[in-house]
């Protein structure tokens, strides 16, 4: 899960780059202007590869949570890059508005990178809890008051 979320990010953050080169917000803060016919459609194409690819992860898991009834994390984040991407589609369209491409490019690397970080770190989690279960011995001594048994501790492990 964890190559395949990787794949995910690297796909998408390839496709995020010129996703924000052509953002009028970024340009408008770089002082630059490189606006050319067509390039809201190019943002188009980019921004639904990086939806469709690196969201799915997120939309699927929305599914899933809104399935069990508990709304979550992945619900949130499938709500934002969902609204952020038809509401810019329909920008694109003709609806007087902004572009939010870049930003919802930028929001799915972001969640990718943050659910990679997490999934590594539950296995080192798992991991460092299967050695210490390793450590413990097959036998414990039990004392109670001048009395001591041995019990075996096996069905723990």
């Amino acid at each position: 899960m964890v190559a395949d979320y990787r794949r995910r990010l690297w796909g998408s953050a390839l496709l995020t780059i010129p996703i924000v080169v052509l953002s009028p917000m970024v340009q408008e803060i770089l002082g630059v202007r490189w606006t050319f016919q067509g390039d809201t459609w190019i943002q188009l194409a980019l921004s639904t590869a990086v939806f469709a690819f690196g969201g799915w992860p997120f939309l699927q898991g929305s599914l899933g949570e809104l399935r069990q009834g508990a709304p979550g994390m992945m619900t949130l984040i499938a709500v934002a890059i969902t609204s952020a991407y038809l509401y810019s589609t329909a920008v694109v369209l003709g609806l007087a508005g902004m572009l939010f491409y870049w930003e919802l490019a930028t929001l799915i690397d972001i969640m990718l990178l943050g659910h990679i970080i997490e999934m590594r770190s539950v296995m080192a989690t798992s991991n460092a809890l299967e050695l210490l279960v390793k450590l413990m011995p097959d036998e414990a001594h039990l004392v109670h008051g001048d009395h001591m048994m041995d019990v075996k501790v096996a069905s723990l492990k």
